[in-house]
């Protein structure tokens, strides 16, 4: 049985059935192709006043939020949150005056950092809902941006649990058992699950509020600020007007270790030098509020960093925001301005009043010092749960925001058919679950420090976007926000990256890890659209550095010991030679590896010859590491000139050409065999197949001599060369298993010209060194080189004494050979081509017809008895490889050299040429001929 031309190749044009259009757009529509509008921005209405942005005319969109309510006002309350009325007493108590300003400089100086990152991204183009998570994802590109954006979902319903349990612990503070409004047996009941039961309704209350719409909660977060900050205002006033009386501020309850070692009441002083002299240093003491923990650096960084993580809440706004690109700028650096001043005067003012045993012991002694208690009770209140409801619906409008791009496939749908009137209800009811199920631990502080290590990884890979795009120097980066620098986002990566393992190693290293996790698992099972529609800075990142390295790789520095094969595999439609691809891409040994086609016309059809995508979506279906190459030329054999000539980049050019063999079978369609491991239906649109091949009976594409004519000008150009058959009948999973194949086989002798140095030649040794490279995916087979003793010398019809000797020394000089190349392989001597004087009598014909010679033909030969007696040599030295490859997985023969180009009788010897191949090769395992041109081996270190 032969093999087939179509089948493993020669770049035969296809015929044009189709378009690659409609088969793409299918797999558009397949992954979401009409939903453009939830993962695009919206392109600009003429005449609307806001093309520059890209952005809907707000009357028509919904964007109703402007810089104050829709940025300052979120930001200034988040960052707020319970810390200003609640912990900052904590810090200043455990850590002193002095590293509590240094843990706010450190805060807010990453904060800074990141909000110039946030600013840099979000002036750079239009923003849609999923403030964050939306300007990662469409930097970061799917896989950083999906597992970062749900990172950050995390965050904010960790933030939303952290501020419930503030506001709870207000609560019960103020109206629990001791508290300061209520009397003697009017209390609320207190404990750990009554604790849960508050937190749980008021989690419900912020679920009502948010099912009314977060445009409700926009539109009074104004008035809210203006709580938080007239009671901010009223407690600096307290601090300078209320003297100093001792024994006033009483211990809560919940402190059982203060209230076992010393008395019920705590000291305050009001402005006393003193007082500031004692709260300089550092007095670390017991967390009454967990367990009676030792207080730490670490834990009063991380209760202070959760309580200024709010710089996106403004971000999270962006669906609702007139002007994103100006808002959350403005507002963000404002509002980061803002409570920085606030907090700094606060510490100072509670340094130089309240003793530090007093803020280590009683978390909420702002209530008694107060000149009218109320405010602050009423502070700490608006704050938390205006804190709380920001977190819970960010969370929600980026679970959104997932779902609308599908990057967890239809895992989110129900997020989509629960959206009413624009408000995602599935959305919020799931970020109220998840609240619910954070609250169950209880301890504000260790909430706290969760909370500040999921934040602060969303902000090192803000600032990582941030950094890789300007690195790349892509040049449509260019946002509005100036003040920014790679500097600035670099700083901010390693300030959030230290600080994450300084607040608890144990919880930066189990998200650092999901993070990961989530990486790896949307890089391998997200859908390929959302990467082309948003862009992917690994991309950028990636051909930076690759420029970089082609420019640096020197041609005139290669050596033959780092020698490997640089592959260019022309090949007629991917349907019939996909064993082939499959084989080539184990056989390339981590080298270069081109898939090459030719189409035949012109250029007036410019689609024609766009037809990439096809092809990439054949490499991604085969699991092959190649790139692909289609030129259009007016015959077969000037496209393969160009492919072998421009194909590759700088040094990494083509060295080896591995064409399929020319015969007449059919070719086979693996994509529609259905015992096929390659089986698809996805080159299929209809009646319209992609990639068609040649049907049993239709005439071929191109002609013999202009095959012959490829080989010639592939040796021409320096190029070694492999012809490949019988590949439709390889089965890598058979081979793989099986008992009976175990051989690799070598077979170092010119057939058309046998001579004693075949096997030490440079085309030998390119077949040996091919051999190992598959041996070393096959590591189960061993490698057979058979030994072709040839006499030559001899005269037909007499026998040389001196025979036996010469094998025995070439059997030596080539175990020496092998030894020195370091190669394993067993070596079988073959004894017709100097032992059967019929066989060396049709071998010195087919020498002499084909030019081999260097004699000329004999006067008295006819031409067509020359042609048989050598079809019968051919078919006997066939017949000697066939009885010894029932066990062989793959044979490497030696090609002999095509007839000259310059022949007279070229088209003849050009059809004989390939009808001898045919018959050496028929029936054989898959087969390579193989010609090599330049060394490839090495004995030297």
């Amino acid at each position: 049985m032969s093999s087939n031309t179509d089948q493993e190749t020669a770049p035969i044009a296809a015929p044009r059935n189709g378009s690659a259009g409609s088969v793409f757009r299918s797999f558009g529509s397949l992954f979401g192709g009409n939903n453009s509008d939830t993962t695009r921005p919206q392109t600009p209405q003429s005449g609307d006043g806001y093309v520059e942005f890209g952005m809907q005319n707000p009357e028509r969109s919904g964007r109703t939020l402007g810089t104050f309510a829709g940025v300052f006002s979120p930001v200034a309350l988040s960052m707020f949150s319970a810390l200003v009325f609640i912990r900052v007493g904590y810090i200043v108590g455990n850590a002193g005056l002095y590293i509590t300003l240094l843990q706010f400089l450190i805060a807010y100086g990453i904060l800074l950092f990141t909000v110039a990152s946030v600013c840099a991204i979000s002036t750079n183009g239009a923003i849609e809902g999923g403030g964050v998570y939306f300007m990662i994802s469409r930097t970061l590109g799917v896989e950083f941006g999906g597992s970062i954006g749900t990172l950050f979902f995390f965050a904010n319903v960790v933030g939303s649990a952290m501020a419930i349990t503030g506001c709870t612990e207000a609560i019960m503070d103020n109206f629990g058992p001791g508290g300061h409004f209520v009397s003697d047996g009017a209390t609320l009941p207190d404990g750990d699950w009554w604790r849960f039961l508050t937190s749980s309704i008021i989690n419900t209350c912020q679920l009502l509020v948010c099912l009314v719409g977060a445009a409700l909660f926009a539109k009074t977060s104004v008035l809210i600020l203006g709580t938080v900050t007239i009671s901010l205002l009223a407690t600096y006033i307290s601090f300078l007007s209320l003297s100093g009386t001792n024994d006033t501020i009483p211990v809560p309850l919940q402190n059982t270790y203060y209230n076992e070692t010393s008395s019920h009441f705590l000291p305050y002083t009001g402005l006393s030098a003193n007082t500031l002299s004692d709260n300089l240093g550092e007095q670390y003491g017991h967390d009454y509020t967990s367990n009676n923990k030792m207080v730490d650096f670490a834990t009063t960084f991380g209760v202070l960093f959760s309580g200024v993580t709010g710089i996106m809440a403004g971000a999270n706004m962006s669906g609702e925001l007139k002007n994103p690109a100006k808002s959350i700028p403005w507002g963000t650096l404002s509002a980061v301005a803002f409570t920085f001043v606030s907090y700094i005067i606060l510490s100072f003012l509670m340094s130089c009043t309240t003793p530090g045993v007093t803020m280590r012991n009683n978390y909420l002694f702002l209530m008694p010092v107060n000149v009218w208690p109320p405010f602050t009770a009423i502070g700490i209140l608006t704050a938390t749960f205006s804190t709380g409801l920001s977190n819970l619906i960010g969370s929600s409008r980026i679970l959104e925001a997932l779902s609308k791009d599908q990057v967890f496939g239809s895992l989110l749908n129900f997020v989509l058919h629960g959206t009413w009137k624009g408000n995602p209800i599935a959305a919020v009811a799931v970020s109220w679950v998840m609240v619910e199920c954070i609250l169950l631990i209880g301890s504000f502080n260790i909430i706290a420090q969760i909370n500040s290590v999921l934040f602060m990884l969303s902000y090192l890979a803000t600032n990582l976007a941030c950094l890789g795009i300007e690195l790349t120097g892509a040049p449509n980066f260019r946002p509005l926000f100036k003040y920014f620098t790679w500097h600035t986002c670099l700083v901010g990566l390693l300030g959030t990256l230290i600080m994450m393992f300084v607040i608890n190693p144990i919880y930066a290293s189990s998200c650092i890890i999901l993070c990961l996790i989530l990486v790896i698992a949307l890089h391998l099972f997200s859908p390929a659209t959302q990467a082309a529609q948003w862009g992917s800075i690994s991309q950028a990142l990636m051909f930076h550095q690759v420029r970089k390295y082609l420019l640096m790789l020197d041609p005139r520095k290669d050596h033959v010991k780092f020698w490997r094969p640089q592959i260019l595999l022309l090949v007629s439609s991917p349907r019939s030679c996909c064993p082939l691809v499959d084989f080539v891409n184990d056989l390339k040994k981590s080298g270069l590896y081109i898939i090459g086609h030719v189409k035949v016309g012109d250029f007036k059809s410019v689609e024609d010859v766009e037809e990439n995508q096809q092809w990439w979506s054949f490499l991604d279906h085969m699991r092959v590491k190649a790139f692909t190459e289609v030129t259009l030329s007016r015959s077969i054999r000037e496209g393969v000139q160009h492919l072998i000539r421009l194909s590759g980049i700088g040094a990494m050019k083509p060295n080896t050409i591995i064409l399929g063999f020319y015969d007449n079978e059919a070719p086979k369609d693996f994509f529609q065999n259905g015992s096929s491991p390659y089986k698809t239906d996805d080159f299929n649109s209809g009646d319209i197949q992609n990639f068609p091949i040649r049907r049993d009976g239709d005439p071929k594409h191109f002609q013999v001599q202009e095959y012959v004519q490829i080989l010639c000008d592939t040796l021409r150009m320096m190029k070694n060369l492999c012809l490949c058959r019988n590949f439709q009948r390889l089965d890598k999973n058979f081979i793989a298993i099986s008992k009976h194949v175990k051989y690799i086989d070598v077979w170092p002798i010119n057939i058309f010209n046998p001579t004693s140095g075949d096997p030490f030649d440079m085309v030998s040794l390119f077949m040996m060194q091919l051999a190992v490279i598959m041996l070393a995916k096959w590591k189960h087979l061993r490698v057979r080189i058979f030994l072709c003793e040839t006499n030559e010398e001899r005269t037909v019809g007499t026998f040389d004494t001196q025979a036996p000797q010469m094998e025995i020394f070439s059997k030596m000089k080539l175990q020496q050979s092998l030894k020195e190349l370091r190669i394993t392989a067993d070596i079988i001597e073959i004894e017709e081509w100097s032992r059967d004087s019929d066989f060396i009598r049709h071998a010195r014909t087919l020498k002499q017809y084909t030019g081999q010679a260097d004699n000329a033909l004999l006067e008295d030969d006819d031409g067509d008895e020359t042609m048989n007696r050598s079809l019968l040599y051919m078919q006997r030295a066939n017949q000697i490889i066939r009885d010894r490859s029932d066990q062989t997985a793959l044979s490497f023969i030696y090609l002999a050299a095509p007839p000259k180009l310059s022949a007279t009788d070229f088209a003849e010897r050009s059809a004989s040429y390939v009808e001898l191949l045919t018959e050496l090769t028929a029936d054989l395992p898959p087969t390579i001929l193989v010609h090599g041109v330049s060394t490839v081996t090495s004995t030297t270190l």
